[in-house]
């Protein structure tokens, strides 16, 4: 049996046309991989379960691949990796709640997603009676002059559910913990027996706001499982949507950041210029976000010729006001006040936890699915992907404004260059049980998507990971050494995704 890295170097660099090789492994080439994601050596890139077998996403950056390994839990039992890799504690967590498996000896015990008011336990593994809600024990902070506050599950404003427990010395945070899952959905339960035109659906529905994002990795899965060849056309207009999309929530974040820090009138002019993008999304494509337009095979609507003026009257239209709100930024002394050295996230705590998008971006983990493990248009397409290493809330702000002025481009570059032809490949019959991967760079980072298909062509078990499963943990360290009101600050320039990682 082949050495940990070997086995991983072994992944195709493109997954678009082929299923992606999965090795089964021992238990003790399991914690050998669990050693070299702690060691820096390979990158968690997603741990979930199917039936009692294990699966783990590790990503070799040095060879640029990716690959899957997979080991049958025992007795109902798996090594931990979170033992060795604290990253994937919370992946371990959720395994527990979903399938009833049990990570041998990991450090946390405690469920993650099961707040005991479901009707069932262990809804994908073998099912139990409910056993009924249960208090959550909050690690214990132990100091002089400590005080807890507890913010949420319910908000001020319209956002999704979560809470934070906050541990402070007068203002200063010394410790924030998470508790998530109040927006699980049965994602996974739901997608088991449906049809792959239903799993679409489910997928695009995720997180709203990754609609294009969750729907394009969703379908790269099926159709690496399926082998389909999809036509150039609609490669070319998957990425034009996912440019809308990106650009539309970093218009939109730019301006909540700046809000948070008291600086209104950046909301205001962002939100007019994201409100131009989802307006133009609506003209070209049917629907504000792209909804259901991504789906395996191809896209379910085509780009007229007066799409693609109105799409470059679109970039003309933002390029300019986006740079002098850029100019205002740079020379508000008081806004930047509140951003420079604010939640600063070290490069090596971001390396280690995978952080992918902005956030891993602006602390010095320059990683880019587009680029790193190029899928098509973009490896016919020319963009930089910016990178800086202060990992502070301006960072995260400049991160954005470059990724902006990026998207304009890729837009511009994909009407100049749209191939014509068909936009839609039908779906072969499997003969047999398939599997695919699919990884996609949403607007937060990589979206992975695992699909299984049973050889009657519906999905036997489908698992999408959000980038937000490895940014949540970050924002707890960020906080620390912060003042409370700061929060809200370091939180929205996370923007991590609640319903994505609650599934």
């Amino acid at each position: 049996m082949p050495q940990i890295p070997d086995m991983i170097d072994t992944a195709p660099k493109t997954f678009r046309k082929e299923a992606m090789p999965r090795r089964k492994v021992t238990a003790a080439q399991w914690e050998q991989a669990a050693g070299d994601a702690a060691s820096g050596l390979l990158t968690l890139t997603g741990l979930w379960a199917h039936g009692s077998t294990v699966h783990m996403a590790l990503h070799n950056r040095e060879a640029g691949t990716v690959g899957i390994i997979s080991l049958g839990a025992r007795g109902r039992t798996f090594p931990s990796v979170g033992r060795l890799h604290a990253p994937a504690q919370r992946l371990e967590r959720a395994i527990r709640d979903l399938h009833g498996l049990e990570p041998a000896d990991a450090p946390d015990g405690r469920p993650w997603l099961d707040h005991g008011r479901w009707p069932i336990s262990h809804p994908l593994g073998k099912e139990q009676p409910a056993g009924g809600p249960h208090d959550y024990p909050f690690l214990p902070v132990e100091g002089e002059s400590l005080h807890q506050v507890p913010v949420g599950p319910v908000h001020a404003g319209i956002i999704e559910p979560g809470h934070f427990r906050f541990t402070a010395q007068g203002e200063t945070v010394v410790r924030l913990e998470e508790r998530l899952g109040y927006v699980h959905k049965g994602v996974d339960r739901l997608m088991q027996g449906a049809t792959i035109t239903r799993g679409a659906e489910l997928a695009a529905r995720i997180s709203g706001d990754s609609t294009v994002a969750y729907g394009w990795a969703y379908a790269q899965a099926v159709e690496a499982a399926l082998g389909v060849e999809v036509p150039r056309r609609a490669l070319w207009l998957r990425a034009l949507m996912a440019e809308l999309e990106r650009l539309a929530n970093h218009l939109g974040d730019i301006g909540a950041i700046c809000n948070d820090a008291a600086f209104a009138m950046m909301l205001a002019h962002c939100g007019v210029l994201r409100e131009r993008v989802l307006r133009g999304a609506a003209a070209c494509f049917g629907h504000r976000f792209m909804r259901d337009r991504i789906v395996p095979g191809g896209v379910s609507r085509d780009l007229t010729r007066e799409g693609v003026a109105e799409l470059r009257m679109l970039v003309a239209s933002i390029r300019a006001p986006f740079d002098e709100l850029v100019e205002l930024y740079d020379n508000t002394a008081s806004l930047l006040d509140r951003t420079v050295a604010t939640g600063r996230l070290d490069p090596a705590l971001a390396a280690r936890f995978g952080a992918g998008g902005f956030v891993g971006r602006a602390s010095g983990r320059d990683f880019d699915t587009r680029r790193d493990l190029a899928y098509a248009p973009y490896d016919e397409l020319s963009f930089e992907v910016p990178a800086r290493d202060d990992g502070d809330v301006n960072a995260r702000v400049w991160i954005r404004i470059g990724e902006v002025r990026q998207s304009l481009s890729l837009i511009e570059q994909c009407l100049a260059h749209m191939p014509e032809g068909p936009v839609m490949a039908g779906l072969p019959a499997p003969a047999e049980a398939r599997e695919g991967l699919g990884l996609v760079e949403g607007f937060r980072g990589d979206i992975l998507a695992w699909v299984a298909i049973n050889a009657r062509g519906g999905i036997a078990r489908c698992h999408l990971r959000d980038p937000s499963w490895f940014q949540w943990p970050l924002l707890e360290a960020v906080i620390e050494g912060n003042i409370i009101a700061d929060f809200p600050l370091c939180n929205k320039s996370f923007n991590c995704s609640y319903s994505g990682h609650d599934l």
